[in-house]
């Protein structure tokens, strides 16, 4: 069974951001992650060397995730990579019909699924687990958990209580 520090997830999406959103909640779990902004980046970064796991916006410009997926189809290797579609776009015209085209009709023969943006940081990272067969653990659920919501509070804390804080953190520390 593979353990979580030894799997690359590879992150592509357009909008920076969620891009680094992402990459954090799986650094933050213990992948390895690499990044990409669009899917023609994606593809030369594949092919040098393929991640274990690709998480993927279905709407880019230059090359979307549907394209992705096409080029990847034609390599046989290459095509078994497990992925997810992250996505905001499940439902209205720009990413419907192709989110649907990837899930019916099974582009790449690899396990494939989607999560709809905000992705909830527990169920990305079970999906990522679960595609690579990493065991899931209890303890992971509350650490995810913790962190995601720490994060928020963070992103809303007053400066002065966050100095505070960290002062009194590392006080505790010594």
């Amino acid at each position: 069974m593979p353990q979580v520090q030894d799997v690359t997830v590879l992150v592509v999406d357009d909008e920076p951001n969620v891009r680094d959103y992402l990459a954090q909640i799986l650094r933050d779990a213990g992948f390895k992650v690499k990044t990409a902004s669009d899917g023609d980046k994606a593809l030369a970064m594949i092919r040098t060397q393929p991640p274990d796991f690709i998480s993927l916006d279905l709407v880019m410009p230059r090359k979307s995730g549907h394209k992705l997926l096409y080029e990847l189809r034609k390599d046989k290797k290459l095509s078994r990579i497990p992925f997810v579609v992250v996505t905001a776009h499940a439902t209205d015209e720009l990413g419907r019909d192709d989110l649907e085209d990837i899930m019916q009709n099974r582009i790449i023969s690899g396990p494939g699924t989607y999560l709809e943006k905000p992705v909830r940081p527990l169920d990305y990272v079970r999906c990522v687990q679960r595609a690579v067969g990493i065991e899931e653990t209890p303890d992971d659920e509350e650490r995810i958990d913790l962190q995601a919501e720490l994060r928020q509070e963070l992103n809303q804390a007053d400066p002065h209580a966050l100095r505070r804080a960290l002062a009194a953190l590392k006080k505790k520390a010594r």
